[in-house]
Order: structure tokens, then C-alpha cells, then sequence
């Protein structure tokens, strides 16, 4: 994993040595939270109920998985502390076997700290394999809600089917929560979040056409207080809470968790001088991990953060979560599409040294039937000029040519059996063949990718279709577009992978209903996505006019 460097001893008085500090799940507590009552709690400054931003579970193996929650009776508080006092409180959790909670088969106390905001983190081990689960936690009269998780199939199963969904891009100012409520009520065993979880404007700074449905607390995301306060008015949506109380997650951040098109220690706009933009990464990566259910090995140590693991769905698939952020070089000629000679750099990585290795070598220890990229940016050739100059998103793996080349000549001389990459970020569901050769449209496919558009980034967007797209004629690996919200929803066979991309059909009003609107097929061995359905094009949500390549960069890139 990553290796010590001088941001490891950056000191800012944020989390020196906090990581020490963060108390271990202990089998017996004092004072003992079942036992405490309303009275007790209020003594020490805990009058009301304390789960008001819910539960969520993550990162699951054939053993267990982490639990989440963190304590805010106050969640909008401005000093990032929920209406916490500052003291520890035990909390109990407990793991059943059924539904409705009867059943006991783990349990403990773990110590949510003020110094980390009062969440807690349970890394649960020695359940039975492939297995649904609930959970819940306790403190004192209060009870939280209750949530689902799952265990993967043992290392050398299969398993049956995976339902795995994945979403990105959830910007609360722009629309409601709608496709996190349907995806809770589709009740898969897997949910992936491919980054900007959360956005860091304050209030009237990133607005859609029309106005925004609703606002942000507080200033500009810069400080601890200002991070937690914004996971807390996130994580306090129910339709999110929803979606984490059914299925387990597995989470990567894209920029907006801390910056718009952050790279590294560059801030997006390095000519205007931000002194203390390294003392606002570190903010934003302990908020992060304070909000997520993320084991102890993402625990951040000052600017650093171990964000990119392997989670392994026993033989059935194994999910490479990367970092695109992290450890990425600058962007080459700033961001935005461009023709940039920087962009072919083999110098140049997006990754980083490390992270590219452990990638590739992953890929080579990999028995896996699925081999899945869960990541940021978008990873095929999006050539927007249809003439010789090859105009291209900067911010994209198109900005660092030399590493997709690496990583895909990789996963072939791996001979990887399906690769597949899931995709976040350009508010747009797209499908497309991944290539060796994008100047080579009869050359072969080695891989597919899918892209969720965003939850509720850019409001409600418009249907169009999709044959009609420049972006598809210019670039023939391309074979969708939709300019809807939603998410996409997976089946995950032996013999083949379907992807259901759905859609709602509004977000700045709530409770819109959800369909598919185009699903798509990656068979065994045959890299590529095949169409096996496509819905009717909808008259009453269509655009006005045909998607041209102007709208579709400045929708993707008209960000402040």
C-alpha cells in the first residue's frame, strides 16, 4: 500500500496521533448502554434521540462487514459537533439473523469519541457466508433505525446472482433524493457509490436552470465544522438513509467530496493562492471517513487516506475500487476538453506508481469470473470533434492516456476473463466498448464500461435518442447516452452481466416513479455491451432539441 512520504508528518493540530485514538469495539463498557435510562443520558448532556442521520454497512466479505453510525441530536450544528457534548458514549450493537430482529448472533459496544465526530465503525467477523443479515444499535431508551447487510459467498463459491447497483453525482441543491428511495425498494445485494457523494458550494454558487429545489447549510466546505456539518444535512435525507439501511456499500470519493477537479496537493485553480488547501484535504478526508463504513485500514493519517482496496464476491467477481483523485498528476492543460499534447504523456498518471501496480497485480492473482473497476472518471475515448483534431475531457482518463493504455494492456496480457468498468461522474448515462485502439474503430474490444448517470446533479435532465448523439458517430465504441437521473442496476451471472439502466423522470419535484430505459448485456468472454432493450423515446420528457456537443461539455463541465 501506500508508502510513508513527508504528508504523512504534516502537522495541523487536525488529527496528529488521532489515529491511536480511535477506541476499539470492546465487549464490555462502562456505563453500559443498555442498562442506561433518559435520566443518565441527560445528565451527561444526551436529552434526545441521537441516530437521526441513520445506519449504513460496507465493505462486506464472507465473514462480515462494517457497521456505521454516528451520533447528532443536533445534526445542522454549525461546529461540525451534531449537538453532541464532548464526552464518549457507549454504544451497543447488535447483528440478527431475521428481519424483525428476534435473533442475536453477534453483538458488542463500541465507543462513539468526539474525536471522531461520535461515529462508530464495527468491523463484524465470523458470520456464516452469503448471507443476508440485519442490524441495529442502541444507547440507552434510543434505538436506531434498523439495516440490511449481506455477507459475500465463501472464497471458492460462486454463489448465486448478484444484484449490484451503482449511482454517483448527488448534488442536494439540484433535486430530491428520489432514485436513492427506488434503489432502497429494488433491495440488492450490493451498492457501489462511485464519488461526489456530497458537493461543497455554499448556498446560490452551482444552480441549475430555474433555480434549485432546495439549499445548502452553511459556507463553502473548508473546515472540519464545515464537512461534517454537510455529510450530516446529506446523510439527514431519507431517501439516502433508505439506500444505506438496504445493501451494504462499497464507496470511492470523486472531487467534490473536497474540491471541484481537485489532482493531489492542486487545488482546482491553482493560480488563485490557497494557503491552506493541504489543512482542507485533511478535513475533508477525516469527515469522509467519519461518515462512510469504511474498516480500519482507511482510518486517514494526516492528508493521506487508503482509499483504494479489493473486495472480493467470492469466484463470482472482485471489485478493484480505485482512487482517481489521490494520486493523480495535474491536469495537463487545465480542465475541460481540449487538445492537449500533454495528455499522452507516458509520464503522466492518473493513479499513481503505486496504486497502477497493485492494480496490475491484482489482475494477474485475479480468478475471478468479473473483474470490476469501481472508479471515478470516464475511462473509453470521448473524441468530441469529428475532424482530425482529437478534442478531449482533460479531467478524464483521456487527460492521462499513458495510464489507461497501461492498465488496459494489463487486464489482456492478465488475461483477464471479463473486465468491466463502472463510472461515475458526467451526469449522463452512457455504455461503451473499451478499446487498445480508439483510432482503430474495426480493432477488437478487450472491455466494457457502464456509466451511472447522477442521482440528481444537473435536475431533471431530458430524454433524447440516443442514436442520435454526435458523441456516437464520432466515437463508435460509444453505444448510449441518455440525459436522464437514475441509476444502474446489475445482474451478475456466470454466463453474462445485465445492466438495467433506469431512470426517474424528475427530481425537482419528489416521489417520481422509475423505469428502464435501455439495458444492456456483456456476455462471458465476449467483451463489449450488446442493447437488448430500449425504451420507447418519452414525447413528454424529450429535450426540445437534439443533444449537440456544446450542451453535452457544458453540462458535464459548467461547474464553478
Amino acid at each position: 500500500m501506500s508508502k510513508l512520504n513527508r504528508r504523512h508528518f504534516l502537522v495541523t493540530g487536525l488529527a496528529a496521533g488521532a489515529a491511536a485514538a480511535i477506541p476499539a469495539t470492546a465487549a464490555h463498557a462502562d456505563p453500559d448502554p443498555g442498562a442506561e435510562t433518559a435520566q443518565s443520558l441527560a445528565s451527561r448532556g444526551l436529552r434526545t434521540d441521537p441516530f437521526t442521520l441513520g445506519v449504513a454497512s460496507g465493505d462486506p466479505d464472507h465473514e462480515g462487514f462494517v457497521l456505521w453510525t454516528r451520533l447528532a441530536q443536533q445534526p445542522m450544528a454549525e461546529d461540525g459537533f451534531g449537538g453532541m457534548p464532548q464526552r464518549p458514549f457507549p454504544v451497543l450493537w447488535q447483528v440478527y439473523a431475521d428481519e424483525r430482529c428476534r435473533r442475536v448472533v453477534r453483538s458488542g459496544v463500541s465507543v462513539a469519541s468526539p474525536e471522531w465526530g461520535h461515529s462508530v465503525h464495527v468491523e463484524v467477523d465470523r458470520l456464516g457466508s452469503d448471507r443476508e443479515y440485519w442490524y441495529r444499535f442502541r444507547v440507552g431508551p434510543y434505538v436506531s433505525p434498523v439495516g440490511r447487510a449481506r455477507t459475500a459467498p465463501h472464497p471458492l463459491s460462486y454463489g448465486g446472482a448478484l444484484a449490484m447497483a451503482f449511482v454517483s453525482c448527488a448534488q442536494y441543491e439540484h433535486g430530491y433524493f428520489t432514485s436513492y428511495r427506488r434503489l432502497a425498494e429494488e433491495s440488492p445485494d450490493l451498492i457501489l457509490h462511485l464519488g461526489d457523494y456530497q458537493y461543497e458550494y455554499t448556498k446560490d454558487t452551482y444552480t441549475i436552470p430555474g433555480g434549485n429545489v432546495r439549499d445548502h447549510e452553511g459556507p463553502e466546505t473548508e473546515t472540519l465544522a464545515g464537512y461534517r456539518q454537510r455529510h450530516a444535512q446529506y446523510k439527514a435525507d431519507p431517501d439516502l438513509q433508505a439506500a444505506h439501511a438496504a445493501a451494504p456499500w462499497l464507496v470511492v470519493w470523486d472531487d467534490h467530496e473536497l474540491d471541484n477537479n481537485w489532482a493531489d496537493e492542486v487545488p482546482e485553480k491553482p493560480e488563485v493562492p490557497q494557503p491552506n488547501f493541504l489543512s482542507r484535504r485533511e478535513a475533508a478526508f477525516r469527515a469522509y471517513y467519519e461518515n462512510m463504513p469504511l474498516r480500519r485500514t482507511s482510518i486517514p493519517r494526516g492528508i493521506d487516506m487508503q482509499l483504494y482496496r479489493r473486495i472480493r464476491w467470492g469466484r463470482m467477481a472482485t471489485f478493484h475500487m480505485l482512487d482517481t483523485r489521490q494520486y493523480r498528476d495535474d491536469q495537463g492543460c487545465g480542465d475541460g476538453y481540449r487538445d492537449c499534447p500533454a495528455a499522452v504523456d507516458p509520464a503522466r498518471s492518473i493513479t499513481g506508481g503505486e496504486q497502477e501496480s497493485w492494480l496490475l497485480d491484482g489482475f494477474h492473482h485475479s480468478r475471478a469470473q468479473w473483474d470490476i473497476l469501481g472508479q471515478q472518471v470516464f475511462f473509453a475515448q470521448r473524441d468530441n470533434n469529428a475532424g482530425p483534431a482529437k478534442i478531449t475531457s482533460q479531467d478524464s482518463w483521456d487527460g492521462y492516456v499513458a495510464s489507461r493504455q497501461r492498465i488496459t494492456q494489463g487486464w489482456v496480457d492478465a488475461g483477464v476473463r471479463n473486465p468491466v468498468v463502472l463510472t461515475g461522474d458526467v451526469h449522463a448515462h452512457w455504455a461503451s466498448d473499451l478499446k487498445l485502439d480508439y483510432d482503430d474503430p474495426t480493432g477488437p474490444s478487450v472491455g466494457s464500461e457502464l456509466v451511472a448517470t447522477s442521482i440528481s446533479t444537473g435536475g431533471d435532465g431530458a430524454d433524447s435518442d440516443p442514436a442520435t448523439h454526435p458523441f456516437l458517430s464520432i466515437n463508435p465504441h460509444l453505444k448510449f447516452y441518455n440525459n436522464q437521473r437514475g441509476y444502474v442496476l446489475t445482474k451478475i451471472e456466470r454466463d453474462q452481466l445485465t445492466a438495467d439502466f433506469k431512470v426517474v423522470p424528475r427530481v425537482q419535484a419528489p416521489g417520481a416513479e422509475v423505469y428502464t430505459r435501455a439495458t444492456f448485456v456483456v456476455e462471458d468472454r465476449v467483451p463489449g455491451v450488446q442493447q437488448t432493450y430500449l425504451r420507447p423515446l418519452d414525447a413528454a420528457m424529450r429535450s426540445q432539441q437534439e443533444m449537440t456537443v456544446e450542451e453535452t461539455v457544458r453540462l458535464e463541465t459548467e461547474r464553478p
